[in-house]
């Protein structure tokens, strides 16, 4: 099977989990605040560091790499793509490389809110509407 497809099956099962965990959790703690997301993005963290290290070059066990990606690229990125910006950030920390980790941080935060910012600026423009709420 080629890796494209496991990154497929993976991803959509990522998601599949992703939006059940953000519903139950929204049952239990309501809409208000993001407790969700803020729980599947932790949960992602922990599933991409476990396993990328685990299966790693220096790891317990030798996965083949369409394993590997399975679930670092398919189901942790179908899950949540945070979960790639902390293993980033913190092999960039890991490796001494502090101001790059939090340039990669702050750039991310920055850039991608204002990024969803020109997203729905662009669609309210396009749509007539003043504002996207």
């Amino acid at each position: 099977m080629s890796t494209y497809l496991w990154v497929a099956i993976g991803g959509a099962l990522g998601s599949v989990a992703r939006f059940w965990m953000g519903a139950a959790v929204a049952a239990v703690t309501g809409p208000q605040f993001p407790w969700g997301t803020i729980l599947i993005n932790i949960i992602g963290s922990f599933v991409i560091g476990f396993f990328a290290v685990l299966t790693g070059p220096a790891g317990r066990f030798v996965v083949p790499g369409d394993a590997r990606a399975f679930v670092l690229v398919g189901l942790c990125g179908g899950y949540t793509t945070f979960s790639a910006f902390s293993l980033q950030t913190f092999e960039l920390a890991q490796d001494g490389e502090w101001l790059r980790a939090g340039g990669n941080i702050a750039l991310s935060v920055v850039l991608c809110l204002l990024a969803v910012w020109a997203g729905c600026a662009a669609a309210a423009a396009i749509a007539g509407v003043p504002n996207h709420r």
